[in-house]
């Protein structure tokens, strides 16, 4: 047998040392550190969410339980009374059905439009473009409602007064969207748009083929937030619109007002049938949201 045969032997003190030396504290140093930040986060959460909570209960007691003192969050004698007198009392069906047009194809135009001009302006050096885009940025600085008077006039030139097609189109470019985008795309090296032009590929493709997959992050975040924002809007289509089969769900909302008292059981119940298709778009595409991978493509 070789010395390199021999069975090398085991410094146990050694050993011992080493075990001695791992900190053992590790594990419980960052669970204290935790602890902390996870109690504001559920404080936080319990802040926003109880409002939300009492509403929602509120929905389900009579109109006469709603102001009796003392207050309270559950309900003594729980009833849909005014789900039914708010669903009776507005054509909510025809309501979904307007603003479920007008959400779906403002939303599918937004994110196109904007996945486009977010593009142009993070790939292609031109002043002209810098120019533009600052130009969109300044736009989120005015309230909205200053633009509101030069808006309406330039719908109502083009002859799209009263129809849902007035509100889709103001709808089509938001700075929020393009400003995504184009922070998304400029994360993009640029060696991967060179390597497809040099195989050959055009610009459209390699918008098409490479630029659109991997920015699926951004168009789903930017979905869901459109939905929202369209599937809340109050003051636009109330300029818009003046015939009651094209109301969408806000002002359909607002029409269960009276004129001298509120039916607050009614309102609370019609609030909670609104927020109903919001609360499925999240919950359906949310997971696609968090478990996208952003940097697909884009590995070494």
């Amino acid at each position: 047998m070789t010395t390199t045969d021999m069975p090398r032997k085991v410094d146990t003190g050694s050993v011992r040392a080493v075990s001695k030396k791992r900190p053992r504290g590790g594990s419980g140093g960052g669970l204290r550190r935790a602890v902390p930040a996870t109690t504001l986060l559920w404080v936080l959460a319990a802040v926003y969410a109880l409002p939300v909570l009492w509403f929602v209960l509120s929905s389900f007691k009579p109109a006469g339980d709603l102001f009796s003192l003392p207050l309270t969050l559950f309900p003594r004698n729980p009833t849909v009374s005014g789900y039914e007198a708010a669903w009776d009392s507005a054509n909510f069906s025809q309501y979904f059905i307007n603003t479920a047009i007008v959400c779906v194809i403002a939303t599918i135009l937004t994110v196109g439009v904007s996945c486009c001009t977010g593009y142009a302006l993070a790939k292609y050096d031109n002043k002209w473009l810098k120019a533009f885009f600052v130009g969109i940025l300044a736009t989120t600085m005015l309230p909205g409602e200053v633009m509101l008077a030069p808006l309406f006039l330039v719908v109502r030139d083009l002859g799209l007064y009263n129809s849902l097609a007035g509100i889709i189109l103001p709808a089509l470019l938001t700075a929020t969207g393009c400003f995504m985008f184009r922070q998304f795309f400029l994360t993009v090296p640029d060696e991967l748009i060179e390597a497809a032009r040099i195989d050959g590929a055009r610009e459209l493709s390699i918008f098409l083929r490479i630029m659109v997959p991997i920015s699926r992050p951004i168009m789903l975040t930017l979905a869901i937030l459109s939905f929202q924002w369209r599937w809340n809007d109050y003051i636009w289509p109330l300029l818009m619109l003046n015939d009651p089969e094209k109301f969408t769900v806000q002002i359909g909302i607002q029409s269960l007002v009276g004129a001298q008292n509120i039916n607050w059981s009614v309102l609370l119940g019609g609030s909670v049938i609104s927020m109903i298709p919001l609360i499925i778009v999240f919950l359906v595409f949310q997971k696609y949201v968090m478990n996208a991978d952003i940097n697909a493509g884009l590995k070494d």
